[in-house]
């Protein structure tokens, strides 16, 4: 959504860094153009983190750049240098911000405290130097590693304001005239309806003791089901912990103040169960104007022994004193709002594993070696270089994958495929 400048919902694509190559080098000594092996790591890939900061009010800024890579890792130098590791991203997002994964669509993360810190994607990680590889037998490997090259990703992020107080009803009652009054805020107010088109946010204080409230732009009918804006401005009535219903109980613009209420609080409760069950107090606005006092009488009958029922005078300011402080008083009845958090800890990262599968393909007629050892073979493995090929032998040996091949059916002469290195099966 992005309304007025408003922006609370955007995609975005993020990649962290690449891991640096690690070093194929050798020492030189005056008279001996080669002596050991002395190929440093490489770096390791920046990652990207996403940081609450109250500063932030919407996501505008990713309305205009939506695609962020963090630095990739250096190479690995001679003399058993290290790459230097590659640029972190920090992304700041306002507070209230949901992340998921936009493929699967599973939760990331709940950004809802002021510098919380959430590491989303990890570097990849620098590959190893050629002195690693030495053995008793391989004293001088002319190979190195790779480093490991990361995906990019898309995230969903969605703003939902976090506020203890919402402020609802149907355009034009006076919530943001309301806000003004009780906080310092100063929302765009004019007598024509839609005048707000994104939520406003407002610190209301009352001698030691304060709350947010928040002036949700007016609802109308059928807003449960997106009609105008309605699913993006219900969205952000979720976080809050306590709704403030203005209703205009003069019925100034030829409404039922009565029917109006009950329409809001049909499409809370379609939108949302827990929308429906959220306290309410009532603020009747208005009421100087001429017919108000007999609707007043009205709605008190109505739900008077429901709720509470404060009138006022939002322009003047009359009556929302004692109004400011019942809320406060009923606040401090209810739970603190509680993040969305995810089924698990969630990072993108590289898998470090050594599993494997090995199984035969009719369509390539040969015995398949998949899974993550060879994902870490192909990091190694040097195809022109007779030491790459004997280490890359002995890591099947070594892990059973020979062993695998036989029991499957592998014998002298068939074709295996591991990776990018295809070869004949010798027993």
């Amino acid at each position: 959504m992005a309304k007025d400048g408003f922006t609370d919902k955007v995609r975005i694509t993020i990649k962290a860094g690449n891991g640096g190559d690690g070093m194929n080098s050798f020492k030189a000594f005056k008279g001996k153009a080669q002596g050991g092996p002395d190929g440093g790591d490489g770096g390791k890939g920046g990652d990207i983190y996403l940081l609450g900061d109250k500063d932030m009010h919407d996501l505008l800024d990713y309305r205009y750049k939506s695609k962020y890579h963090a630095g990739n890792g250096e190479r690995g130098g001679t003399n058993l240098c290290s790459g230097k590791g590659g640029a972190d991203i920090v992304l700041k997002v306002p507070l209230g911000t949901l992340v998921r994964d936009y493929e699967t669509g599973k939760v990331i993360c709940d950004i809802c405290e002021d510098g919380a810190k959430k590491l989303i994607a990890r570097g990849g990680r620098g590959g190893k130097g050629n002195v690693h590889f030495t053995t008793a037998r391989r004293h001088a490997p002319h190979f190195a590693q790779t480093g490991e090259l990361t995906k990019p990703h898309v995230l969903q992020m969605e703003l939902k304001v976090i506020a203890d107080v919402g402020i609802i009803g149907f355009p034009n009652v006076g919530k943001s005239t309301l806000l003004s009054k009780i906080s310092a805020a100063k929302p765009k107010v004019a007598n024509y309806h839609f005048t707000t088109l994104s939520p406003n946010l407002g610190v209301v204080r009352c001698y030691e003791e304060s709350f947010i409230a928040a002036d949700i732009p007016g609802l109308i009918e059928g807003a449960a089901q997106g009609a105008g804006l309605g699913h993006d401005f219900l969205r952000h009535i979720e976080r809050t912990r306590m709704l403030l219903h203005v209703v205009d109980i003069s019925g100034s613009e030829g409404r039922d103040p009565i029917a109006d209420f009950q329409q809001i609080n049909a499409e809370l409760s379609e939108y949302s169960e827990k929308l429906g069950e959220l306290p309410q107090i009532i603020a009747c606005n208005k009421c100087d104007v001429f017919g108000a006092e007999e609707n007043l009488e009205l709605f008190r009958k109505e739900y008077g022994e429901r709720y509470e029922i404060y009138p006022i005078q939002a322009i003047s300011g009359e009556g929302t004193w004692e109004l400011v402080k019942r809320l406060i008083a009923v606040l401090a009845t209810l739970p603190p709002v509680e993040p969305v958090l995810p089924e698990e800890d969630f990072t993108y990262t590289l898998p470090n594993d050594l599993s494997y599968n090995v199984y035969y393909s009719e369509e390539d007629e040969a015995y398949i070696v998949d899974g993550g050892l060879v994902a870490m073979l192909e990091r190694n493995v040097v195809l022109n270089d007779a030491d790459s090929m004997a280490y890359f032998q002995k890591v099947l040996r070594d892990q059973g994958v020979i062993q695998k091949l036989r029991q499957a059916g592998c014998k002298q002469g068939d074709t295996v495929i591991v990776g990018d290195v295809e070869f004949d099966f010798i027993d």
